[in-house]
């Protein structure tokens, strides 16, 4: 079985370097270490996301299996973080390596996104006349269902006083 990083996780991996080089050189190596450190966390927990949302979406993993694994890797995020916060790590450069993950689903998506369909490509349906006078219908007022294939009669209206009796409402009486 070959393992690969998906290309959300290529990006995330690309973003989290820069991020990590940038604060390096722009601020100081402890914020830049924290950087690393909160970007790692988030990089584990986008791969498990990612593989999980596939298997999931495959059919290979229950619902349950799904749920339980983000629970546990919420529970799992959360004990890392606090272990990472204690240890000593800036809480502002961890946030920034945490959230990496956001700009690279972003850009991912937009990669990704579906193609822009031209107008003039697009299927033409043909017009029935089934829905012609459909819109007399709709603002027929009190008119319960506007559907011609409706199974109720065409003579029940609605009206203010019929919201009191509910038998009188759908057309039956005493």
């Amino acid at each position: 079985m070959a393992w690969a990083l998906a290309t959300v996780e290529r990006w995330n991996l690309g973003l989290s370097a820069g991020a990590v080089a940038a604060s390096w050189a722009l601020v100081t190596p402890h914020f830049a270490t924290s950087v690393a450190a909160g970007a790692f966390i988030e990089a584990i927990n986008l791969g498990a996301i990612h593989r999980a949302a596939r298997r999931l979406f495959a059919g290979e993993l229950m619902t349950a299996g799904w749920v339980g694994g983000l629970a546990m890797r919420f529970v799992l995020l959360g004990a890392a973080i606090f272990v990472t916060m204690r240890a000593g790590a800036d809480a502002v450069a961890l946030l920034i390596g945490l959230s990496i993950a956001m700009p690279a689903t972003l850009i991912d998506a937009w990669i990704h996104r579906p193609p822009i369909l031209d107008p003039e490509t697009l299927p033409v349906f043909l017009d029935d006349e089934i829905d012609r006078d459909e819109d007399d219908r709709l603002f027929t007022a009190g008119r319960l269902f506007t559907s011609p294939y409706s199974e109720r009669p065409l003579d029940v209206i609605v009206d203010a006083g019929d919201a009191e009796d509910p038998n009188r409402a759908r057309g039956e009486s005493d």
